[in-house]
């Protein structure tokens, strides 16, 4: 550090306290001053500082990155237990609470309490040093947790340095990572079109999402966090619950939304109500209130109770759930083929909306919960997330009830279905299915497909809507005259994309590959495919174990490609594809012996900026047999470096792999073979 410039070092410090203060002002307050790009440009030029002069500041942003996967978590003891709370479920048991408190002080004084809304997610232990995150861990059995520092680091909400004018030597911050109900219906819409088990509620998906082994998996999932409590702390005073909460805020920590204080527990009372009335307005899963005695010097003399303390409790709502009939249970076909269970209810009102539908997940909850139409069943409904069937009231059963079985074929339009060892879902395989026709189209004409420049979303639902497409062959028997007739269309316009389409006409194997949408095969895949098979139609009724033999492919790949390509419609429809005048040609084939003496069994991984577009110099590696991957692991042999690299560049070091230049690339090429 000794020989930096000074000036790098203050800019390097300076990037560092504006970035996480512009982080604060976007994640925690919803409240920016700069613009995105911004943003990144002032980050980019930190990471490229950092990497130059090999200095990284505590608390730097750039260290929210997921990090190698972990064999297993570390225990950490907590300096002061993080205990449970006891629970009221009436206004009355507040009341007594309140009494209760009272009686152990021998007091008739008021005491002032606070009154938050209590979030529903996992509770963490943050530990900072010096001003410097330097440990987290899970409550565990309140005594000793698991370390999650590393996943806790890529929560954007979670300052990893104390701001402010007063820092503690040391202090332990609780708080509750949670998910916002809009963030976990997506997560779990994704789960499910890829064929895993949803999460039952925002919880169970922050406390799996924290307890990850493998740290990208939690960075790639939006989670926040909410500030409550202090455990051990030394070099700093709190008079009070809202002395500490104050200070939190300067510190830049997000705080629970709307705290509430008052000596007078009927105020408290009100205060619980209301956040109970407005429990569906928040944006994350609200499951009560909790209450404290504000002053610390009480909270002190009224300690714990076995494993609770005497000076908190909190106020659980009623579930908002409802019981109702379950009149039917159709399979829905999703974007991508997935099929999913949806129970049609009898109208139910659960928490002032009326329910009359609810997913059923998969074929696996339909079974653990023995569901069947006419069933008396229990649902609930979190905030605004999708209702889901809890249990079913099997006293309420007659005996007429009605099993759902999975599907033999696809309910829309009659295609096999497939499920995968290990997975969940079921899926429909056929190229004419009409569910999953417009998602079809777009990815066939995306850019790493057949690359029909105009072809985009909103034009695929226009042609869809009118009837022009029905499939993607279709889009080869437009015409000009066609597009004339719609809105969005001009002479121009409506040249362009002809013209566009003729051109897509002239492709590659691998590119047609990857444009059917064939389950598992991506670009890679595509390519391996296209190494190996000189034209598609030597891919018609083939067989798994062919592909298996492959290099890099494996069974569930193999049985996806055996699927399609021995199915009767699908090679009907690529027939007709041919026959409106495609041209495969297949350079990948021509040039497979060369690469795989050169590259085989190697995996690359390219960062940073290239004297090429990222994607030829991939491709480059492809076409000499090697593997190229989008993350560094263990089982990258060579990071292909660029200039900017950002942090693929610091985890190979760490790992050891080898690191070459795009001209080095080139060398091996020329020397026929690894250095």
């Amino acid at each position: 550090m000794t020989n930096i410039p000074d000036n790098i070092k203050q800019e390097i410090k300076g990037l560092v306290k504006d970035l996480n203060y512009h982080c604060y002002r976007y994640h925690v307050i919803d409240s920016p001053v700069i613009s995105d790009q911004d943003y990144d440009r002032m980050y980019r030029r930190l990471s490229d500082l950092e990497e130059q002069n090999a200095l990284i500041l505590p608390g730097s942003p750039t260290q929210r990155v997921g990090a190698a996967p972990l064999d297993k978590f570390d225990k950490i003891k907590h300096r002061s237990p993080m205990l449970s709370l006891g629970n009221a479920f009436s206004h009355d048991e507040v009341r007594d609470f309140d009494q209760r408190i009272k009686r152990f002080l021998k007091s008739d004084e008021a005491v002032e309490y606070t009154v938050e809304p209590k979030y529903d997610g996992l509770a963490i232990e943050l530990s900072y040093k010096n001003g410097v995150l330097h440990k987290a861990s899970t409550r565990g059995d309140g005594a000793v947790g698991e370390d999650v520092t590393r996943n806790i680091r890529t929560i954007k909400t979670v300052p990893l340095k104390i701001e402010g004018d007063f820092i503690p030597e040391e202090i332990d911050i609780r708080g509750e990572v949670y998910m916002d109900l809009k963030e976990f219906e997506a997560l779990n819409r994704g789960r499910e079109e890829q064929g895993e088990p949803a999460f039952a509620n925002p919880r169970n998906a922050a406390a799996g999402s924290i307890r990850q082994l493998d740290s990208s998996i939690t960075s790639g999932r939006k989670l926040h966090l909410a500030c409550y409590g202090a455990g051990y702390y030394e070099g700093i005073e709190f008079k009070s619950q809202l002395d500490f909460i104050g200070w939190l805020k300067e510190a830049h920590f997000p705080v629970p939304d709307n705290i509430k204080h008052s000596d007078r527990i009927e105020k408290i009372i009100d205060a619980i109500r209301k956040i109970e009335e407005k429990r569906d307005d928040f944006s994350f899963e609200v499951d009560g209130a909790v209450l404290k005695v504000n002053n610390f010097a009480l909270q002190n003399e009224l300690g714990i109770k076995t494993r609770e303390p005497r000076w908190a409790t909190a106020y659980k709502f009623a579930a908002h759930q409802g019981v109702t009939k379950v009149n039917d249970i159709v399979a829905s076909v999703g974007r991508i083929g997935t099929i999913t269970p949806v129970a049609f209810l009898a109208p139910v009102e659960i928490g002032g909306v009326t329910v009359s539908r609810s997913t059923l997940h998969n074929w696996d909850e339909i079974e653990r919960k023995d569901i069947r139409i006419g069933d008396t069943v229990v649902v609930e409904r979190a905030g605004d997330v999708i209702p889901h069937v809890i249990a079913v009231v099997k006293d309420k059963r007659t005996g007429s009830e009605i099993y759902f079985p999975p599907p033999a074929e696809c309910p829309v339009c009659g295609a096999a279905v497939e499920k995968e060892e290990n997975e969940v879902a079921f899926r429909c395989i056929g190229l004419d299915c009409a569910a999953q026709v417009q998602e079809r189209i777009k990815h066939y004409s995306s850019r790493a497909a057949m690359d029909i420049e105009g072809l985009g979303e909103k034009n695929v639902e226009l042609l869809y809507s009118k009837k022009l497409v029905g499939h993607f062959s279709d889009i080869y028997k437009l015409k000009k005259e066609d597009l004339l007739e719609l809105p969005r269309f001009a002479e121009k316009s409506a040249q362009n994309l002809i013209a566009a389409i003729e051109k897509s006409k002239t492709t590659t194997l691998s590119r047609f590959l990857y444009s059917l949408g064939i389950i598992h095969v991506g670009e890679y895949a595509a390519k391996l495919l296209a190494r190996n098979f000189e034209g598609v139609e030597n891919l018609f009724h083939i067989e798994h174990e062919r592909i298996v033999s492959i290099k890099h492919m494996g069974e569930k790949i193999a049985c996806s490609v055996e699927r399609f390509f021995n199915d009767t419609e699908n090679l009907q429809a690529l027939t007709t594809l041919k026959s409106l005048g495609l041209h495969i040609s297949n350079p990948d084939y021509e040039s497979s012996e060369a690469g795989v003496r050169l590259f085989e069994e190697l995996t690359f991984v390219v960062t940073g900026t290239m004297p090429k577009p990222r994607k030829e110099v991939e491709s480059l590696i492809e076409s000499m047999g090697g593997h190229s991957s989008g993350s560094v692991s263990k089982k990258t042999d060579y990071l292909v470096l660029g200039e900017s690299p950002g942090s693929k560049f610091k985890k190979a070091q760490t790992l050891g792999i080898n690191i070459i230049s795009y001209e080095d690339l080139l060398k091996m090429i020329e020397s026929e073979g690894p250095f």
